[in-house]
């Protein structure tokens, strides 16, 4: 029987390997055809991970205040009575106070880090210094204020002290960065924040700044009834002499007033001109502003005229170029007084970190004109001037459309490299596409905003916004009204309150 059986199978037709081996390609072949398709279909649909920094806000919630970060985690309960004070949103210092009795004033402050432990634990009632210009509200971001024995002193945020705690009152320059007034035996003195060192000792009755909008150029120090200036590293550049230093310098040379009227000097205290103007309203190199009888004109340092005193307003902007009011309206004009720009315009501003001018008509949008005046931009609506990225976003006849400084027009891709997602719009619509320009969030919203820095889109529709994450998930489906909100601002389902000046995250 086995050898029957055996023959029997012998005698069977052999396998083909040829033909198995064929087959066995064409099966791979085809799963690599289907696993190609899919890699396609996932990369044209693919969202890249967006660099996050993490980041700090205060939130209100239920009449309490709390934390979140950048990703919407809660990092300090809200549980806290007043407004969290976060100083630096890059760094998991919150100050938080409590115990507060609002008959007396008194209060009690901890700061805590983002596991909820305090810290700084060695210096009572820490605050943070707050500061404001006619836009802006801020907080000096390395340095705070602590309290002893109803005396103030100085830390940095890692608690090591600057100076003493000696003083009576510890507050910002207003407007000013990077400058703390000290008071101690009812005179004052500077910390330089940035360099967290006294640079002027607390012996004057009052100190401003030579420029109104920083302190590079130093500060106007009053003693004994006289004013002196003091570089902002802390010397003496003019010893306190003089009833009057105005807020004017450039090339070394200063205006001041003696007693026996205003004089332009140098820094060796050789007068430069002393005659031919009530004011003066700047120094632009070798040539002044000055004012005579309400009216503004331009003079060299050696008394050449060279814009008549006729102009009701007149300011430097660049070059040879000075912005000129003549009647309401304002034009530009040469340092040879040749209109180089028509008297048209409501206002016109030279933007230093653009290079550019911003002109405003009479209907208020803007014309943005160049350096050598040539209008690039005519009639548009400025809705964010980025300077870090070098590009602004401008409505013109209802579109949004980006340009860089240059005035070439881009796409929001070519702007906003960081992002994972760019707002589109399609037949009235809004959605967003990848940086390959794929759909990735249907056409389906009524308003929607750029990805912001954290990630979030913005969207609206049927009057409502909501949130979606940085690949284009819905975080929070549109249902908050912010018809009241001046900005509307995400951080996970987290928007930012309509009080700008509160920046703090509600739901």
């Amino acid at each position: 029987m086995d050898r029957i059986r055996g023959k029997r199978f012998d005698d069977e037709p052999k396998l083909n390997m040829k033909k198995v081996f064929a087959t066995i390609v064409a099966i791979i072949v085809f799963i690599m055809v289907i696993i190609s398709i899919k890699n396609l279909f996932n990369k044209k649909n693919k969202v890249s991970e967006m660099p996050i920094q993490t980041a700090y806000f205060t939130i209100y919630q239920d009449g309490k205040y709390g934390v979140i970060d950048s990703k919407g985690n809660i990092v300090i309960k809200p549980t806290y009575e007043e407004m969290i004070i976060i100083p630096n949103p890059s760094r998991a210092l919150f100050i938080c106070t409590y115990d507060v009795n609002y008959g007396t004033g008194d209060y009690k402050t901890k700061v805590l880090n983002d596991k909820g432990n305090t810290i700084l634990e060695n210096y009572s009632n820490i605050q943070a210094i707050e500061n404001s210009n006619a836009t802006d509200i801020w907080y000096e971001d390395h340095i705070l204020k602590y309290e002893k024995d109803g005396l103030y002193g100085l830390i940095d945020f890692n608690g090591n002290k600057i100076g003493e705690c000696e003083y009576t009152n510890i507050y910002a320059l207003e407007g000013i960065q990077k400058s703390i007034v000290i008071e101690k035996n009812g005179l004052k003195g500077i910390v330089n924040s940035s360099l967290s060192q006294i640079v002027i000792n607390p012996e004057y009755v009052d100190i401003t700044t030579l420029a109104n909008e920083n302190a590079d150029s130093g500060y106007i120090v009053n003693k004994d009834s006289k004013v002196g200036l003091v570089s902002g590293t802390g010397k003496i550049i003019l010893e306190c002499n003089y009833s009057e230093i105005k807020h004017v310098s450039s090339n070394n040379m200063y205006v001041v007033n003696d007693g026996t009227g205003l004089k332009i000097i140098d820094n060796l205290l050789n007068v430069v001109k002393e005659d031919g103007f009530d004011d003066v309203k700047s120094i632009d190199g070798e040539n002044i502003i000055i004012e005579q009888n309400g009216k503004y004109g331009v003079i060299s340092t050696n008394s050449e005229e060279k814009i008549p005193v006729q102009y009701e307003d007149l300011k430097f902007a660049c070059d040879t170029y000075y912005i000129a009011k003549r009647g309401d309206l304002y034009g530009i004009v040469s340092l040879d007084n040749v209109v180089c720009l028509d008297f048209k315009y409501n206002s016109i501003n030279f933007l230093k970190t653009t290079n550019f001018y911003e002109a405003e008509n009479s209907n208020y949008t803007t014309d943005i004109i160049s350096r050598d005046l040539e209008v690039k931009l005519s009639s548009v609506i400025i809705s964010e001037l980025n300077t870090e990225k070098s590009y602004m976003r401008i409505r013109i006849d209802g579109e949004y459309k980006y340009y860089n400084f240059n005035f070439e027009e881009k796409t929001n891709k070519d702007v906003l490299k960081s992002n994972t997602l760019f707002l589109d719009k399609k037949d009235g619509k809004y959605g967003y596409v990848n940086k390959d320009g794929n759909l990735i969030v249907n056409y389906i919203y009524d308003d929607a905003k750029e990805q912001n820095q954290y990630g979030y889109c913005a969207v609206k529709k049927d009057g409502l916004w909501g949130v979606l994450s940085q690949n284009g998930s819905v975080i929070l489906k549109p249902s908050v009204n912010l018809d009241d909100s001046l900005y509307v601002e995400f951080i996970s389902s987290w928007h930012l309150y309509k009080d700008t000046d509160l920046d703090i995250y509600v739901k």
